[in-house]
């Protein structure tokens, strides 16, 4: 089993990981408000596109040094 990597921890109950097995791209967003919710994507470029459209300017409610840094760290992966 893939060892998730860990994108953006707030605190115990709310983050961000993702996890890779095989080509299947696997994010996990855990909030205390909203429970565990997964996405899955076939390719990087799928998940790129669904990080833009969640991290965008207008729906991100952090800072934007905060919003570059989560973006970087899916590039990453």
């Amino acid at each position: 089993m893939a060892k998730p990597t860990l994108i953006y921890k707030q605190d115990k109950w709310n983050m961000i990981q993702a996890e890779l097995k095989g080509s299947t791209i696997i994010i996990s967003e855990i909030s205390s408000e909203w429970g565990e919710e997964a996405h899955v994507f076939q390719s990087r470029p799928a998940m790129m596109q669904w990080v833009h459209e969640r991290f965008s300017a207008e729906r991100f409610d952090g800072g934007e040094s905060l919003r570059r840094q989560i973006i970087q760290q899916f590039k990453e992966l």
